[in-house]
């Protein structure tokens, strides 16, 4: 389907939607204010390509030297020229332009590129693609294909092969929103991005965030306590330009900002508050320090991205260094934005043309670093500008060099002279006059730019790469699965097979409500797509058990599609028509998703389980069995289980197991919700969202008591079965299996295995 609404994406989505469009999705899906978007799927970049018979030339065309920078200046214009001299498939072109048309105002967008390979745990690709905002339904078609093309800077290309991603194995798709007319906006550490301190940093300018993320313009810089919501420092700086649309032509430019606002303070505690408790939830949703960008639009405070901080040393265990002061003079201060103590001569880079001057150990004192300058950067020692703040491009691919960097000093290049000896201290922020002694450099930076340990063998070990051996536990780690594409990737994670693999999403793919599909295509075609869609992870996990749950979108996303105009309007659709409720409601489409599962039982995958969503009780649950009978699955000899999702099934839990079911698995974003009366999408009270509620827990524990007299399996496959506290809470309690999302999967198995030997010690004592 060339085209994906973001509620429904989520974290899992990476090779439709790309890590920007899965992040959204994923933090619209938790309840978070993220603006309503479509997305370009990464299939219809691929299907582009392909149908125009340019994927050889353009992958050969990019198979240069990546440090000969007149190659790569030659492979990006062929690259760009390429994509946009091709034209746009007619259905394609429609498509597009009908989901454009379904904002409903014809609003200006947000045109994001959101590759397969970006904002990962291990390499963020910060900056790699293009962004463009304010853009009308004239320009969208354009700014996409430019999107696509974006995948072909030249650093871009540069930055795939020194992280070792081959080209020809990264898509992109593009994330169409609607736009934010923010009157301040920036970025949010929900963990310090250096040394991973239990504290919040926020940025913050006047206008829209451009002018931040690029480190043209020095933000304000707010310290905060991420629990008690202490501001623990503040910095204003002065603010010379922001980012705002031109009210004539739409287009982003910049702007003077007034005389009295240029020193006044951008964020007041209120918002600050507002924001990290937004922050901590981003946090608590994906288990890791995010890195968010934020906006703020007449009063409402709205999250457009969050991608994971791959750039906290570890080794500091939180805290900077405090040891490197040196005698010399101090000849600037900013923010220290990458740890480490270095000392070099100073290269500074005025224009592009200056960057072939940059030799190994060298530290580039630059106004502000641009994504073109990567090959500089990554021979520098270290970094230093006049502008930007620590979410700047410069801040962002130092800490990800590991180099030490000092950001936003304002006079660096006025200051600092062409091949004057410094020491840089990215901890604290200062430069001084000078070369730092042996001792202020024990914290492991090198003079001049020696790096590495006199004492390493050079040898590669398992922790070197991070490729750990998969732990034998004896709680099974199995894993969720949104569509048929992530199947290969998550099969890769050594789990012990799939806790969730959603139907709705094959069925959302089809781009018409079940009925509408049907009655165009006829029920065999309906029925096969759902057999190719859990037969493509079946394959892959065989024999590991796959879990299928039927159908379970509501009412608001079916409405999107063709044939939705008969959709029920809901106030709100999570309490509505969705779930087992709908299938026992509309027989045919649920049966022929039961079909489905008994011909891929008949064509030997007997791995395939089935899992009904959202039952309220045991009758809910025998009414499901009765279809299962209907259409020749005997449910005695094959595994099936229902969802746990309401208090009411968690209560009625010993006459769900005398139905005869083999499994039950927690759906704790809903139990959460219905349990403490939360409405996720409710920002008023999202803050009280908390599935480990001990409300929460009980329930859930007493579940897991009474299956296990019963001998029917528990599983938890949502969200949080990727947080340490309710995996040990879980797997104390006796759990069968966790289900957490692809990325989660190595650190639960190994949250299992600490828990599990714990468990044992206890026993022995």
């Amino acid at each position: 389907m060339p085209v994906a609404w973001l509620n429904a994406v989520s974290g899992s989505d990476i090779d439709t939607a790309g890590g920007k469009g899965a992040s959204l999705g994923e933090l619209r899906g938790a309840g978070l204010p993220v603006p309503s978007a479509f997305i370009v799927t990464a299939d219809t970049y691929r299907t582009f390509i392909d149908e125009a018979g340019i994927t050889k030339e353009l992958f050969e065309a990019v198979d240069v030297d990546s440090e000969d920078s007149t190659a790569l200046a030659s492979a990006e214009q062929h690259a760009r020229e390429l994509i946009m001299n091709t034209e746009w498939p007619d259905s394609v072109r429609e498509t597009i332009l009908d989901a454009y048309a379904d904002f409903g105002d014809d609003p200006f967008v947000a045109v994001r590129s959101s590759a397969t390979a970006e904002d990962l745990p291990d390499a963020s690709f910060a900056g790699q693609q293009e962004t463009f905002l304010n853009v009308d339904r004239e320009a969208l078609l354009d700014q996409i294909k430019r999107c696509w093309g974006s995948l072909f800077t030249q650093r871009a290309i540069y930055y795939r092969d020194e992280q070792g991603f081959d080209h020809e194995n990264v898509d992109i798709a593009v994330v169409v929103q609607r736009m934010v007319d923010a009157d301040k906006s920036g970025v949010m550490f929900t963990s310090h991005p250096s040394t991973g301190d239990s504290e919040i940093v926020v940025e913050g300018a006047w206008g829209l965030g451009e002018a931040v993320v690029s480190g043209s313009v020095s933000p304000d810089n707010y310290i905060i306590d991420k629990e008690s919501g202490e501001i623990e420092d503040v910095t204003v700086t002065t603010k010379k330009i922001k980012c705002v649309r031109d009210a004539a032509t739409g287009e982003t430019v910049e702007k003077a900002v007034e005389t009295e606002q240029r020193d006044e303070r951008v964020l007041d505690e209120d918002e600050l508050d507002e924001l990290r408790k937004v922050g901590r939830l981003v946090e608590d949703h994906y288990g890791d320090p995010q890195d968010v960008e934020w906006a703020i639009a007449d009063g409402d405070v709205y999250m457009l991205q969050s991608r994971p901080i791959t750039t906290i040393d570890e080794s500091t265990n939180g805290a900077a260094s405090t040891d490197g002061d040196s005698d010399g003079e101090l000849l600037v201060s900013g923010l220290g934005a990458s740890p480490g103590t270095v000392s070099g001569r100073v290269r500074s880079v005025g224009k592009l043309d200056h960057l072939d001057a940059v030799t190994d150990g060298d530290i580039i004192v630059a106004e502000m670093t641009t994504p073109d300058m990567v090959p500089a950067m990554k021979r520098a020692s270290a970094i230093v500008t006049d502008e930007g703040g620590m979410t700047s491009h410069a801040a962002i691919i130092s800490r990800e060099l590991g180099v030490p960097a000092v950001i936003g000093t304002e006079s660096a290049t006025a200051t600092l002279a062409d091949d004057q000896y410094v020491t840089v201290d990215g901890d604290k922020g200062t430069v001084v006059d000078g070369a730092a002694t042996e001792a202020e450099l024990s914290n492991g930076q090198s003079p001049a730019g020696e790096t590495g340990d006199p004492g390493s063998s050079g040898e590669t070990t398992a922790s070197d790469t991070g490729r750990v051996p998969k732990p034998m536990t004896a709680t099974e780690v199995k894993v969720n699965v949104s569509i048929p594409e992530a199947a290969e990737r998550a099969a890769a994670s050594g789990a012990d097979g799939v806790g969730l693999l959603r139907i709705e999403h094959m069925v959302l793919s089809l781009g018409k409500t079940p009925e509408k599909y049907i009655a165009d295509h006829g029920d065999r075609a309906f029925r096969q797509e759902i057999i190719d869609g859990i037969r493509t992870v079946a394959e892959e996990f065989y024999p590991r058990p796959v879990r299928a749950r039927t159908l379970d979108a509501p009412s608001d996303e079916f409405r999107q599609l063709a044939g939705g105009e008969d959709e029920p309007t809901e106030h709100n659709p999570m309490l509505g028509y969705r779930g087992i409720r709908r299938s026992l409601d509309k027989p045919a489409a649920f049966e022929l998703q039961l079909e489905a599962v008994r011909r891929l039982h008949e064509m030997g995958y007997d791995n395939v389980e089935l899992m009904f969503p959202l039952v309220t009780d045991a009758e809910d649950v025998l009414r499901a069995k009765s279809h299962m009978q209907n259409v020749g699955i005997d449910p005695d000899k094959r595994r099936w289980g229902v969802m746990i999702e309401t208090p009411a099934s968690a209560l009625s839990i010993e006459e769900i197991a005398d139905a005869g079911v083999d499994f039950v698995s927690f759906g704790t974003n809903d139990l959460t919700q219905y349990t403490l009366a939360v409405d996720r999408n409710n920002s008023n009270v999202a803050d009280r969202y908390d599935e480990l509620h001990p409300a929460v827990r009980t329930l859930m524990t007493d579940v897991i008591e009474t299956c296990r007299a019963n001998d029917v399996d528990t599983s938890i496959c949502g969200q949080a079965a990727s947080k340490p506290a309710m995996v040990q809470a879980l797997v104390n309690a006796g759990i069968t299996s966790l289900s957490p999302n692809v990325d989660a999967v190595r650190d639960v198995q190994q949250e299992v295995k600490r828990v599990e030997q714990k468990l044992l010690v206890d026993t022995i004592r």
